[in-house]
C-alpha cells in the first residue's frame, strides 16, 4: 500500500485528492495539512510514501517544506501540484528536491499513475510542462550551479547514461540507446544518484543541466 500525504490550502482541493486517491486499492491518504509546516510535522510523524504539495500555502510554503520533507535519503518523494504551466516555485522546487510535478488540472488517472511512479522512485516530469521547464530552468542563474568538474567522478559510460535521463529516457530505453540490458542500464543510473548524491531522477536532470552535459534545446 503506498501511503499519501496531501498538503494544499484549500480543503476543497484535498476532499478532491483525498477521494480519488482512496479510491484505488493500492494508495490510501494518510494525512491532510493546510500548510507547509503541518506537511512538515506530518510527514514526520505519518511516514508517508508520497507528499502531494502545493506550491503556494501559508505558514510555511511549498518550496520550503519541500526542502525540510526530502532532507536525507529517509524522505518520502514529493510531488508538487501546481495551477500554471511554468510557476515560479517549481523551478525551485526541483532544486530542492522534488520528485516532479503535475498541474491541478490533470485527468484523475495521470494523478493515480503519477503517485505510484514517484512511489517507484522514478521522476515524474507532466509532458505538458517538461520541455518548457527544462529550458526555462537552464536559462536560469543559480549561485549553486554544479560546475562540471563536479561529474568527473562519473566515467564516460555513467555521463552518457545521464545524458539520457536528463532527456527523460526510461531505463528500457536507456539500453536500447546504449545496445545494453535494462538491467545494467539501472544499476548505471543507481551508480550515478550514488555519485551524485541524487535523491531520485528528478535530481540527475537538474544536475545534468546545471552542469552543461546536455543542452536543454537539443534535448
Amino acid at each position: 500500500m503506498i501511503k499519501v500525504l496531501i498538503a494544499d490550502d484549500q480543503s476543497l482541493v484535498r476532499a478532491g485528492f483525498r477521494v480519488l486517491i482512496d479510491s484505488a486499492a493500492d494508495l490510501e491518504v494518510v494525512g491532510e495539512s493546510a500548510d507547509g509546516r503541518e506537511a512538515v510535522e506530518l510527514t514526520r510523524s505519518l511516514h508517508p510514501d508520497v507528499v502531494l504539495m502545493d506550491v503556494r500555502m501559508p505558514e510555511m510554503d511549498g518550496l520550503a517544506a519541500t526542502r525540510e520533507i526530502v532532507h536525507g535519503s529517509e524522505g518520502p518523494r514529493v510531488i508538487v501540484l501546481t495551477t500554471f504551466d511554468i510557476d515560479e516555485y517549481v523551478f525551485e522546487a526541483l532544486r530542492a528536491g522534488a520528485s516532479g510535478f503535475l498541474l491541478k488540472d490533470m485527468e484523475p488517472a495521470e494523478l493515480l499513475l503519477a503517485v505510484r511512479v514517484v512511489a517507484a522512485g522514478d521522476a515524474l516530469l507532466s509532458p505538458r510542462v517538461t520541455r518548457r521547464l527544462i529550458e526555462e530552468f537552464a536559462t536560469r542563474p543559480d549561485p549553486h550551479r554544479t560546475p562540471p568538474a563536479a561529474l568527473d567522478v562519473l566515467t564516460q559510460r555513467e555521463r552518457e547514461v545521464l545524458a539520457l535521463v536528463a532527456r527523460g529516457l526510461s531505463n528500457t530505453e536507456i539500453a536500447g540507446e546504449l545496445v545494453i540490458s535494462p538491467a545494467t542500464a539501472k544499476t548505471h543510473v543507481s551508480r550515478v544518484m550514488m555519485k551524485l548524491d541524487a535523491h531520485d531522477r528528478a535530481q540527475l536532470v537538474v544536475a545534468a543541466y546545471e552542469a552543461g552535459l546536455v543542452s536543454p534545446r537539443g534535448a
